[in-house]
């Protein structure tokens, strides 16, 4: 092995052993005195290593109590536990700042639909593929997107969340970033953030390049190197081997339908699957630039045709096997976000069996998931390392 290879190899395997902890299992969290899952402190100053496991990473903040990707999601999501915060999905404006928004077109999640000067912008684009209508934040500057309000995004399955529209504006990345320290200081801990970048082919075709821009603010605060608090996750392979050679955080690539294509493999021909993504040789190849996997829940355990969940796959064994932690997507409370045995009557902003969900996703062997309500999560979590 060549000296640039070994750097290379060494740089990517000491990233890894950051998330490596939690490729342990429910032992690598330490019990309190009162029963509840939490850190070795004597773990503290050592990454991933520091934090519970199954870690529970609130989805977009606390975005089952409130709109999501909003600073009192995020501030919500770590009063009622959670390990990390997904703060935010990253897209660009006009003039080239990062915003935390769910996708680019905003008209679902603020009130832009309510500013009459910008009605004008609205328009229909093709995104990654799909043909989308709307409002998109490529179109607008800073100083515009900033005098707009976040809403609810699925008002019909959580009319409660309706109470906070117009409460907070769209924060940027880089205000992400100060409040991280801000948090890390008044709560005496180290607070960890789970960004996303959101659709970086179609942005870097419009000369508006996300990992570029990241890689950037994570160095002006000094959150580039392989112990930072800040793990990056995107859907698209080649953007976090572009992130590999650009910043030394902690890398997750996110995986969705077995049948579908990451669009980076569409634009370049590639015709590989997610299924072929997970199969051992797939996961190897990841963990040659990423230290871990985001796949969706059902890559894990896949349903049958009523909805209801079957046997788990090998995916947790051959993604550890090739060194790799998983936390999937996405754990809600809400009837129709449950797998078919855990829906509890027919309203589709009534709670299910939740509990006994996290109970079969965690008997897997995942490492953590992503879930919309973290204080559910934190109580599942102490359910199943007390069991």
């Amino acid at each position: 092995m060549g000296t640039r290879e070994t750097n290379e190899h060494a740089h990517s395997t000491g990233r890894r052993a950051l998330l490596g902890a939690a490729v342990l299992g429910a032992s690598g969290a330490v019990l309190g005195s009162g029963g509840t899952a939490r850190a070795d402190t004597r773990q503290e100053g050592r990454g991933m290593k520091s934090l519970p496991v199954p870690t529970i990473i609130g989805h977009r903040g606390a975005s089952g109590h409130r709109p999501e990707h909003t600073l009192g999601a995020y501030q919500l999501a770590l009063d009622m536990g959670a390990d990390i915060v997904e703060a935010g999905d990253l897209v660009p404006t006009k003039d080239g700042h990062l915003v935390c928004r769910h996708e680019p077109e905003i008209g679902g999640t603020t009130d832009v639909a309510d500013h009459p000067e910008f009605a004008g912008r609205r328009t229909t684009k093709t995104l990654d593929g799909v043909s989308t209508t709307g409002w998109f934040t490529e179109d607008f500057t800073l100083a515009e997107l900033k005098t707009l309000r976040a809403k609810e995004r699925i008002p019909a399955n959580r009319p409660h969340n309706t109470l906070y529209d117009g409460r907070w504006p769209i924060p940027t990345f880089e205000e992400v970033l100060r409040w991280q320290d801000e948090q890390t200081e008044r709560r005496g801990k180290q607070v960890w953030i789970y960004p996303e970048l959101k659709h970086p082919t179609y942005f870097r075709k419009l000369g508006l390049g996300l990992e570029e821009r990241v890689a950037a603010l994570l160095r002006k605060h000094g959150k580039h190197r392989r112990n930072a608090p800040v793990i990056l996750q995107s859907f698209e392979p080649t953007s976090i081997q572009r992130l590999d050679k650009l910043v030394g955080n902690p890398l997750v690539v996110l995986l969705s339908g077995a049948n579908t294509r990451p669009w980076d493999f569409v634009e370049t021909g590639d015709p590989r699957t997610v299924a072929d993504l997970v199969e051992p040789a797939g996961l190897r190849e990841i963990a040659s630039y990423a230290q871990g996997i985001g796949p969706t829940l059902d890559l894990v355990i896949p349903k049958d045709a009523a909805g209801r969940l079957t046997r788990p796959t090998t995916l947790v064994a051959d993604a550890h096997k090739a060194g790799l932690v998983l936390h999937p997507y996405t754990l809600r409370n809400e009837n129709p976000f449950l797998p078919a045995d855990f829906r509890r009557g027919t309203d589709a902003d009534a709670y299910g069996d939740v509990f006994g969900a996290y109970r079969a996703y965690f008997a897997t062997g995942i490492d953590g998931v992503f879930t919309d309500q973290p204080d559910t999560g934190v109580l599942a979590r102490e359910d199943f390392v007390n069991g």
